[in-house]
């Protein structure tokens, strides 16, 4: 079993929400009976995985998070890596550190917390960075 798969226990996590299945797997558009079958064992595609991973344990709202977000991050990691770091400080400062809650016991594998979508979006010109 691979380190990422025994930290991310999704029936382990749900109790801990105390949460039932529907209430805990609609969260991340699956179905209660496709939950069901991951709390059993079945494979978990990565994309459930990673929404498990921010919904459930990282507790980001992702009705707030939007694509051009993914974009500026993209943007800071590339052009301004000291700049990011900074930022990602001061984030962490100000939050307390990585709050995970209820899953403080459980550490997520190195560089997850450092979520990025799939596909790579284009870097924004240092001309449009300016006038924002």
């Amino acid at each position: 079993m691979k380190f990422f798969d025994r930290v991310l226990n999704p029936r382990e996590i749900r109790r801990r929400l105390g949460m039932n299945q529907e209430q805990f797997w609609t969260q991340i558009g699956v179905t209660q009976s496709g939950g069901s079958r991951y709390e059993s064992g079945r494979e978990m595609p990565r994309p459930v995985k990673e929404l498990l991973r921010l919904v459930h344990v990282e507790q980001i709202d992702l009705s707030q998070v939007k694509r051009i977000d993914f974009e500026i991050i993209s943007y800071l990691k590339e052009a301004h890596p000291d700049l990011y770091r900074s930022l990602r400080r001061a984030a962490r400062a100000r939050a307390g550190g990585h709050d995970t809650g209820n899953f403080a016991d459980l550490s997520l594998p190195a560089g997850s917390e450092d979520f990025a979508p799939a596909t790579q979006s284009p870097a924004v010109p240092s001309s449009e960075a300016r006038h924002e």
